[in-house]
């Protein structure tokens, strides 16, 4: 891969696009929310809530109609690879606000705003690193904002992360990759996974919950290479979309920055391939293939709306990317109530901080919700922003 400083000129450089509209035609991956579309996006993350799949249960609930999950933006349009060139970069952290329900048939348009970044500063990691700002807005066939995520991305001097890496000193504690499960821990694992059901049309009243209680746990893994393939096959992160043959290499020809070649194979793979490719993982200074931020951001949402129920919201959900997921660990999410209240609209919402803890103990994803439910004397959340 292509390696390279941070340098005066190209910090001015950035500096000259702050506010810019991205051109993102590359990397949309759903324009649609089709029934298959809708289908292939929620088993791609993993969700077995039956309202996403079932126009029948839409309808009868108050969506009044066949929904997508409030994540299906992500399947959607999520990110793009921008500027900085020869930089390694990690996805760090992401804001999303949720407006309205998608609806099947929905057409979602994707815009993407670079408002800037921070530094350059000094990292531990890797030398220097500087922290971008997007903004992604998706609207509907009505030209109604239906979501917002905010999302930061670390840039990082690639080369001084693989030789602070290589330098390590013996002594410092080495992860054995891919983790070295029993089959008893992974019958376990996989009895927890399959206990996990969603609360589905049971309303969670907002007058029943209590501040300082848990919420129930989500777990996922242990995680594989489909799991990631799924991923991107429902739509998930692929900067660029994925192509193959000749088809791909006309893109890496214009955009060479896009792709890197593979020291064994000796093919051309997208930098994408971090998620699913030894070699890439290894040139980004990364011990092993990893999961994706994104996709890390759908599993929280996924926690919240296994959650509160078919008739509750996720108004805001907030995640920091801390530490890498890698394939074959295990991730456990949940969470607590902090705070109940009442906005300004009239709405009842409470605020959660959540969790995602690996095997070895570790939050890869803290973050926070603010979720709207239903009281049993209004209209519930999901009935105040339903089509009509």
């Amino acid at each position: 891969m292509p390696e390279a400083v941070i340098t005066d000129a190209m910090i001015e450089s950035m500096k000259s696009r702050v506010g810019a509209d991205l051109r993102i035609d590359h990397s949309l991956n759903n324009e649609e929310a089709t029934r298959i579309a809708v289908t292939k996006f929620v088993g791609g993350i993993g969700d077995v809530n039956p309202l996403w799949t079932q126009a029948e249960l839409g309808a009868a609930s108050d969506y009044r109609g066949a929904v997508a999950p409030p994540s299906f933006v992500i399947g959607c349009f999520s990110g793009i690879q921008f500027g900085w060139a020869g930089l390694g970069a990690f996805h760090s952290a992401t804001q999303a606000q949720f407006h309205l329900p998608v609806y099947w048939g929905d057409t979602i348009t994707a815009t993407c705003r670079y408002q800037g970044f921070t530094g350059p500063r000094p990292s531990k990691f890797a030398g220097r690193m500087v922290t971008d700002q997007f903004l992604n807005t998706y609207r509907n066939q009505h030209d109604e904002t239906v979501a917002e995520i905010h999302w930061q991305v670390v840039n990082y001097e690639r080369a001084s992360a693989r030789d602070r890496a290589e330098d390590a000193t013996s002594d410092r504690p080495r992860l054995e990759l891919p983790h070295p499960w029993t089959p008893e821990e992974i019958a376990e694992v996989e009895a927890r996974v399959l206990a996990e059901k969603p609360r589905g049309e049971e309303p969670r009243f907002w007058e029943d919950v209590e501040v300082g209680e848990a919420i129930q746990t989500l777990t996922k893994g242990p995680i594989g290479l489909t799991d990631e393939v799924a991923f991107i096959a429902g739509g998930g992160t692929p900067i660029p979309r994925l192509k193959a043959h000749a088809a791909a290499l006309v893109d890496y020809q214009a955009h060479p920055a896009w792709s890197f070649r593979d020291p064994v194979m000796g093919s051309s793979e997208p930098i994408y391939a971090v998620h699913y490719n030894k070699a890439a993982a290894n040139a980004m200074g990364v011990a092993f293939q990893y999961d994706v931020g994104f996709q890390r951001q759908c599993w929280q949402i996924q926690l919240i709306t296994n959650w509160c129920g078919d008739n509750g919201w996720a108004i805001e959900t907030d995640a920091q990317y801390r530490g890498f997921v890698y394939l074959s660990d295990v991730v456990e999410l949940g969470g607590r109530v902090t705070d109940k209240r009442v906005l300004d609209s009239g709405e009842h919402v409470v605020d959660v901080t959540t969790y995602a803890r690996n095997q070895r103990g570790d939050d890869v994803m803290p973050g926070t919700a603010v979720v709207a439910l239903p009281t049993r004397d209004q209209l519930s959340p999901v009935a105040r922003r339903a089509r009509s």
